[in-house]
């Protein structure tokens, strides 16, 4: 076990993690911004296109799956479909044999929006993308991977 009170701000300063936590921080955040302007594009949120990105090519997801599959808390789920309700892209369903389950849907319309702007916006990522070798981002995936997993 590490004994943390032996370990000085000093020590801690000079952890060689830090400069690639920095780097893996740096790159979220450029990858971030770029993609907030592209979605924003679509008068969407973040939140909003993952679940739309999410519910696409299907029939519908509870809110526990769309919860599982997205990078959107619980307590803040409700409030983006809330959201885009308002903005006729989903509707709730509760099926008859399960009354304590929503069903959350596309509308025709967030159809058509999904339809539209998923394929734009891959494109755009893939651009940034192709310009990595396949090795790279499969090494880049597996390192990512065994990152999370350490946590």
């Amino acid at each position: 076990m590490f004994d943390s009170s032996s370990y000085s701000s000093k020590t801690a300063t000079n952890e060689p993690f830090l400069k690639t936590m920095r780097e893996l921080v740096r790159t979220y955040q450029a990858f971030y911004n770029y993609d907030e302007t592209l979605i924003r594009q679509y008068n969407l949120t973040h939140s909003q296109f993952d679940v739309i990105a999410t519910l696409g090519n299907t029939s519908g997801l509870s809110m526990g799956e769309i919860g599982e599959k997205t990078l959107i808390t619980k307590g803040t789920l409700t409030g983006v479909i809330d959201r885009l309700e308002k903005k006729n892209l989903v509707l709730r369903e509760v099926p008859s044999d399960n009354r304590r389950t929503v069903i959350v849907k596309l509308t025709p319309e967030g159809e058509a929006t999904f339809e539209r702007v998923f394929p734009q916006h891959i494109a755009q990522l893939k651009q940034r993308f192709e310009q990595l070798e396949a090795s790279e981002l499969e090494l880049l995936r597996v390192l990512l991977n065994r990152l999370r997993q350490v946590f």
